[in-house]
């Protein structure tokens, strides 16, 4: 039994040998292999145009007003990408239902835009990115049947992920905090300014 055992044992080195020789016969892969191709990445450069639509909330200088709502619009940017850094200028302009009543008057941010720039790190097809620049829009007052209307200048920044699905398309969660600066009204009697949160979803076509 041992000397079967024996002979079992040398036939398998025997076996693993003349695999091992084999493979060695073979040799290497020849030089003029082909290698194998560089994954593709998603390609964030050029400009895009898409729309938009999220929920607002904040508070009026001067007021205890905190005017919220839905709000809504278009966006359109380009994009420069190096490696992984991608950056560029996006705008977008803003319908917003934004409104609140205190003390008698109501007040309401009926739009606004931005004007901002972008800095991300892509990973393939998935970019976060930082965003900040100019905002501007609409604060308005009413009170026992009157109505003022300023425009009002600010800054803008915030913080987004947007998702490439198909070459062409891609979808956005985005937050934005927004101060609007502060201006006089006559109904009020004071100065006053809108900073507000901004939480939205957005799609993107890719030219």
């Amino acid at each position: 039994m041992k000397k079967s055992a024996l002979l079992a044992g040398l036939a398998a080195v025997l076996m693993a040998s003349s695999a091992a020789i084999a493979a060695d016969v073979r040799g290497p892969t020849p030089y003029y292999s082909a290698p194998a191709p560089a994954p593709v990445g998603y390609r964030w450069a050029g400009a895009y145009a898409g729309l938009n639509l999220g929920y607002q909330w904040g508070s009026v200088d001067a007021s205890g007003a905190e005017p919220s709502g839905f709000a809504g619009g278009i966006q359109a940017g380009y994009n420069w990408q190096n490696n992984q850094f991608v950056y560029g200028l996006e705008t977008d302009l803003q319908l917003s239902g934004a409104d609140d009543t205190f003390a008698g008057y109501q007040f309401s941010n009926p739009w606004f835009g931005t004007l901002r720039g972008r800095l991300g790190w892509s990973m393939n097809n998935i970019l976060i990115y930082g965003t900040a620049g100019l905002a501007y829009g609409g604060l308005d007052v009413d009170f026992a049947g009157a109505s003022e209307d300023n425009v009002e200048l600010g800054w803008t920044v915030g913080l987004g992920m947007e998702i490439g699905f198909t070459p062409n398309w891609s979808a956005k969660i985005e937050y934005l905090y927004m101060d609007l600066g502060s201006s006089s009204f006559a109904l009020t009697g004071v100065s006053n300014g809108y900073d507000a949160s901004l939480l939205r979803f957005g799609v993107n076509y890719h030219f």
